[in-house]
């Protein structure tokens, strides 16, 4: 059984634990659930099913961590909220979520940072990054477990082709509530447009939004190419997640529990960052077999341009972070 210290923290852990009991009982000693708000038939489905196997094959089944897709545990600020509450789940997190809390984060999500997404591994291995980690732990309560999992990279979609940032300009386009979304898409002329996820293909539909800008799984997995019909390569981010869970609670696990969960964590990071560098021409063959036009003639140079002011607008970050993170990825 889980135990956990004494002290107002631990009840409320204690509480949300049974607050979010499984309805059946459970063989396992421990049980976490993992949530995410995207489709189950996306690449992020995979690596979470590779995740939580081989912590079960490794803990000797002590570890259940059953899937949560589609939002079914709630949105990401819900369940964001749970977990520093202290729940027992796990979810899917972003720089730019984890900058609300430690601003350095959010240098990490910025656009076009790197050219090569596999370079992402040199920031994951640094000592900045340890630091984030350490100051996320005592300054939020979260413990994150990873942050290498390649969403994607994330390409622009709507009625039209959009080849340079004159084509944006005006434009009324869908982000999450992520400054580093708003502060780049105003940079490059567009009307940026904050709507939640599952409200996307809503928006789009009855003009809301004139586009939006997802990750082709995404885009599929959210049908949001039944509303537009062209996806322009614009690569504006390379988005990285990786998994996070109450820092109290993951402290209370046993040594070689709390080893399986980082461990494995990392090792789903790479296999999904394979996994999605390896099939995005196949998620164009399937986006093209349902009526996709794509645009491959993109000016990348006029967008890197026209976004690089975005890495002055955040006060709040430590001085020179910008100019470290690009020694740590040119090095």
């Amino acid at each position: 059984m889980m135990t956990f210290r004494t002290g107002p923290c631990g009840r409320l852990i204690a509480a949300a634990l049974l607050a979010l009991t499984p309805l059946t009982a459970q063989a396992a000693d421990f049980t976490f659930r993992l949530a995410h708000v995207t489709s189950d038939k996306e690449p992020i489905q995979q690596a979470m099913e590779r995740f939580a196997s081989a912590v079960a094959t490794r803990t000797d089944g002590a570890v259940d961590i059953p899937i949560f897709p589609n939002a079914q545990l709630g949105s990401n600020p819900e369940v964001f909220e749970q977990i520093r509450a202290g729940a027992p789940v796990i979810s899917i997190s972003d720089p730019g979520y984890l900058s609300d809390f430690v601003a350095d984060f959010g240098v990490l999500g910025g656009p076009y940072l790197m050219d090569d997404p596999r370079d992402f591994a040199k920031i994951v291995e640094s000592d900045l990054y340890a630091d984030l980690k350490n100051r996320l732990r005592e300054e939020a309560g979260i413990e994150l477990l990873s942050l290498n999992w390649l969403f994607g990279s994330r390409h622009m979609l709507a009625d039209k082709a959009i080849s340079s940032p004159a084509d944006t300009k005006g434009m009324t386009f869908r982000t999450p509530p992520n400054i580093m979304w708003v502060e780049t898409f105003d940079a490059m002329g567009a009307r940026p447009t904050q709507v939640a996820w599952g409200e996307v293909y809503s928006a789009l539909s009855s003009g809301v939004v004139d586009g939006a800008e997802a990750p082709l799984p995404s885009i599929y997995g959210a049908k949001l190419h039944e509303t537009k019909k062209t996806i322009s390569l614009t690569g504006h981010f390379k988005g990285f997640t990786g998994l996070m869970m109450n820092a109290e609670l993951y402290a209370s696990l046993p040594e070689d529990v709390q080893q399986a969960l980082s461990e494995e964590a990392l090792s789903a990071g790479v296999y999904m960052t394979d996994l999605m560098l390896n099939s995005q021409e196949e998620w164009i063959a399937k986006l093209e077999s349902e009526g996709v036009t794509f645009n491959r003639d993109v000016d990348i140079p006029a967008f890197q341009e026209a976004t690089a002011g975005v890495y002055t607008k955040f006060p709040d970050w430590s001085d020179g972070l910008y100019d470290r993170v690009r020694a740590i990825l040119d090095n």
